[in-house]
């Protein structure tokens, strides 16, 4: 495989082609785009790291810029490997614009499902073909042309699945395991949405109530949460708003499941989360313009873009089949979400072929290569108890939780350095993660100018 200088950093850049029916091995080619960072030391380690993006739907290549940085000291001894995804980045990329800056379509189902099954229509793609199980093939055969014979995998969020995959189907390739955020194969999208995103508020909650300068400016946050909601459900309520990105004055409709879905977005990172307690005072108060802010700004850099023709590809023919639709309803019931999103899911899974994984795909991944497993305490998305059912199953794993983190924990505090020397021992036993303790949540903001300055806990 040839690699040729592509940008800062000495990165290295090169295709793959593989086949789109692997199985078949004709018909449609995918050229999978390979961004390399070498290792800065001569006598490097010639077993390099692998880094497996989130989504699903987000480009491993494409947001290598905003990943190697965390890594540089890794970067030292090793190899770090970055791969679009079939169906992501430059590996025949399925995107769809479902963002819209006109305020009427915000929370609109019947505008999203209109706008994604467009593009399902326009993709020069066999859908069948963008499966995780067929990724991780994909990712082994660039291992090969890269002239690897050990690989260490790095995966966050949806990344731990794919690299949970590929440890099954490519295990003795594999050297150790770092994986950040687990969504263990046990873990059927949406149905486990509803419930963890009520742990993380609760927590919100219960931190706000022992932090003296939130407690006080936002009493009663509770009942003020379920009031609005209450009024919510019964009408959406039409707010006089300044868009965050005209400035224009409008007029915009906002229903429950909107107000729940952006603050559970907030919930992703312990710093937006820390906006939670006054956004709700405010909304109670008929202030939305800050929840509007987040709904139509995000609170994801620009990069992290997620292609969502590969997203569906996944979920509809690994998650959505198995799900038992009465369940994950009784769920999400006396949750603070709705069951809005799984109906979205349905709607767009409904009516297409779709591909196929095995009937024992959701069985835990059973290994003994060296893992370490990373957890935040406050995520809303795959809470420590994911982590804590993973390492069942994975007789060479070691379980961390950071106290004060949300979703995904590699970027932050001491937590790169556990890693680095979990990379270079392969043994998480020998870590010592008592500085993880010291990644405390940060104090709420109690007024537009900012968070409490004392009192936090």
């Amino acid at each position: 495989m040839l690699l040729e200088e592509c940008g800062p950093g000495d990165a290295r850049c090169g295709t793959v082609r593989v086949f789109e029916d692997r199985e078949r091995a004709s018909g449609r080619t995918i050229d999978l785009k390979v961004v390399v960072y070498p290792a800065r030391r001569r006598d490097a380690e010639s077993d390099p790291v692998f880094f497996l993006a989130g989504g699903p739907g987000q480009a491993a290549a494409e947001t290598s810029s905003l990943v190697v940085g965390m890594l540089d000291r890794v970067r030292q001894d090793r190899d770090l490997v970055f791969v679009d995804q079939r169906g992501t980045g430059e590996s025949n990329g399925l995107p769809c614009d479902v963002e819209s800056d006109d305020l009427q379509l915000l929370g609109s189902i019947d505008h999203a499902l209109r706008t994604i099954r467009e593009c399902l229509e326009g993709y020069d793609a066999d859908l069948r073909f963008y499966t995780t199980p067929v990724a991780m093939d994909d990712l082994d055969e660039v291992r090969e042309q890269l002239g690897y014979s050990t690989i260490n995998v790095w995966g966050v969020s949806y990344g731990t699945r794919a690299a949970l995959v590929y440890l099954r189907r490519h295990g003795e390739h594999v050297r150790s395991a770092v994986l950040d955020a687990v969504a263990p194969l046990g873990m059927k999208l949406p149905a486990s949405f509803a419930v963890d995103a009520q742990r993380a508020l609760d927590l919100t909650f219960d931190a706000c109530e022992v932090e003296d300068r939130c407690r006080k400016r936002f009493p009663d946050l509770r009942l003020k949460f379920g009031d609005l909601l209450d009024r919510l459900e019964r009408q959406p309520v039409t707010a006089h708003v300044r868009h965050p990105r005209t400035g224009e004055h409008e007029r915009v409709k906002l229903s429950r499941d909107v107000v729940a879905g952006v603050l559970r977005a907030a919930l992703y990172s312990s710093a937006t989360a820390s906006l939670v307690p006054l956004l709700i005072d405010q909304m109670h108060g008929g202030d939305f313009n800050g929840v509007l802010a987040l709904a139509v700004g995000g609170v994801l850099p620009a990069e992290a873009k997620n292609y969502w023709g590969m997203f569906y590809s996944v979920i509809c023919a690994e998650d959505l089949p198995w799900i038992d639709d009465q369940e994950l309803r009784r769920d999400a019931a006396g949750t603070f979400l709705s069951d809005s999103t799984a109906d979205l899911f349905e709607r767009v899974c409904s009516g297409r072929e779709w591909g196929v994984v095995a009937e024992d795909y959701h069985e835990p991944v059973r290994s003994d290569v060296p893992t370490l497993v990373l957890s935040g305490k406050l995520d809303p998305v795959t809470p420590p108890r994911w982590g804590d059912k993973l390492v069942e199953s994975l007789s060479n794993a070691r379980h961390i939780v950071a106290p004060g983190l949300g979703h995904g924990t590699g970027a932050m505090g001491c937590v790169p350095d556990l890693i680095e020397s979990f990379l270079a021992a392969a043994d998480a036993a020998a870590i010592d993660d008592a500085c993880v303790q010291e990644l405390q949540r940060p104090p709420f903001f109690v007024t537009h100018g900012g968070p409490a300055m004392t009192g936090a806990q």
